[in-house]
């Protein structure tokens, strides 16, 4: 049985070392990614938190009013089918939060060149 040499030799080409933009723009699309990541999470714990907030209103409404809402829904708290709805602004307040998170985190573009340069004039002064 014979032994067969492998060539080691890298047929591949080197890469150019990335230029400084470059090394930029990559910091930039990870802190992106990051940032992408870190918003599914705490929308993740804001639907679990909003969860756990909507079940303890109905239990404790449920009780406190005996029953199901055969009534409706009011400002006042303990009247017999009535459940008080104070559970909107909690759920609004969430909403809002995540909401301008979400905008934070999706819809602001990048700095231009233009406003960097304006910035980096303005610093001067």
């Amino acid at each position: 049985m014979a032994l067969v040499e492998h060539d080691t030799t890298d047929t591949e080409p080197e890469s150019p070392a990335p230029t400084e933009a470059e090394g930029e723009a990559r910091q930039r699309a990870i802190k992106g990614i990051e940032a992408r990541r870190h918003f599914h999470v705490e929308a993740w714990i804001a639907a679990v938190a909003t969860a756990l907030l909507v079940l303890i209103w109905a239990l404790s409404e449920y009780h406190d009013a005996g029953g199901w809402p055969t009534s409706g829904f009011s400002q006042s708290s303990g009247i017999h089918d009535v459940w008080n709805y104070w559970i909107v602004y909690p759920v609004i307040g969430i909403a809002l939060m995540l909401g301008g998170r979400a905008w934070f985190v999706y819809g602001r573009k990048p700095p231009s060149e233009s406003e960097i340069e304006r910035e980096m004039e303005r610093q001067r002064r």
